[in-house]
């Protein structure tokens, strides 16, 4: 019997109400209910933003207590477990990749780490937002997008999985210490798979969040973009980023974590992969990087751990599903 660290605080048990993840969004027009599904494209869910002053809503003191947003995804990791649904299809398609402002994909061997202390990056930064009520924090990263506003994070920083989007969703890049040095960015969408929304598959933990210009200004203006890439092979190796917030760590500084990609033995239906990573709850949502930097392709995000002394973060694949999610929301 294995038990779930999600890069949080709690641990349960694999057949209890346990496994807790890190702590996810689609299509650009929304029901008359504030989600659903966009026309002609049915893999993608959203949620048009109505709230306003949600960076006001935001101060020093909230921020510092926010919840790590891992306790949200305990009810899907623990169906997905349940259902071990290892004859589950494997997503392929064709590869893709979108370039940023710099994407500079690294050659040199990555020294595997399961921690490592990291100066602030300008396009990657925490995620504040509030579901049910109560406040939470991920992580997030600016990626390249057609509307030059576009976030990438994990599906259950954006929408419970099944249930609610959040609400006063607000992206702060380069976070150090309670600082905002690029100010704080609303968003104005939500979007994530309609297997995240409806279903909570944990296949499909991702989720994009296209933000409010700041006086004036795109995102990617002011603090650059990543690139993205799709349909990759699968074991490559990767420099993941974070905030993680839950104990031993404080959420007041990025974090990173370096290795090879392995796949998720114990819950194989997922088809997630993980790098040696000691990162906790409020890391969910940061990017991993293809290569040994901040400067390569995105291809997924921080989603979950096992155990008391979870060693090895897990990602989702970034597939056609997920980038489906992604093109819809960077073309709004």
């Amino acid at each position: 019997m294995r038990t779930r660290k999600s890069l949080g605080t709690s641990l349960l048990s694999l057949s209890a109400a346990a496994l807790l993840a890190v702590v996810a969004a689609g299509s650009a027009t929304a029901s008359p209910g504030g989600a659903g599904r966009a026309e002609g494209t049915p893999d993608v869910a959203s949620h048009t933003v109505t709230e306003a002053a949600a960076a006001d809503y935001w101060t020093p003191e909230r921020m510092r207590n926010a919840i790590p947003g891992d306790v949200l995804a305990t009810k899907a990791v623990n169906r997905g477990a349940a259902k071990a649904d290892a004859g589950k299809p494997v997503e392929v398609g064709a590869p893709a990749k979108v370039e940023g402002t710099t994407p500079t994909l690294q050659s040199k061997q990555v020294q595997t780490k399961a921690n490592a202390s990291e100066n602030p990056v300008p396009h990657i930064g925490k995620v504040f937002f509030t579901l049910a009520g109560a406040n939470y924090v991920c992580s997030g990263n600016s990626v390249t997008s057609a509307n030059k506003s576009t976030v990438s994070t994990a599906g259950h920083c954006v929408n419970e999985g099944p249930g609610a989007f959040a609400t006063n969703f607000t992206f702060v890049p380069a976070y150090l210490n309670g600082s905002a040095p690029y100010g704080k960015w609303t968003a104005k969408a939500l979007y994530t798979p309609t297997q995240w929304s409806s279903g909570g598959d944990m296949t499909y933990d991702t989720g994009f969040a296209v933000m409010n210009t700041l006086n004036g200004k795109t995102l990617s203006d002011v603090v650059g973009a990543s690139g993205v890439q799709f349909n990759a092979a699968r074991g490559l190796s990767y420099k993941s980023f974070g905030y993680p917030a839950a104990a031993p760590f404080n959420g007041e500084s990025l974090k990173s974590c370096s290795g090879t990609a392995k796949n998720d033995p114990y819950n194989p239906q997922f088809n997630t992969q993980g790098i040696p990573c000691n990162m906790t709850g409020g890391s969910s949502g940061g990017p991993w990087f293809i290569g040994t930097s901040s400067s390569g392709y995105q291809n997924s995000i921080n989603s979950y751990g096992y155990g008391s002394n979870s060693t090895t973060m897990y990602g989702p694949y970034w597939g056609s599903v997920i980038q489906q999610a992604y093109s819809t929301a960077a073309a709004s």
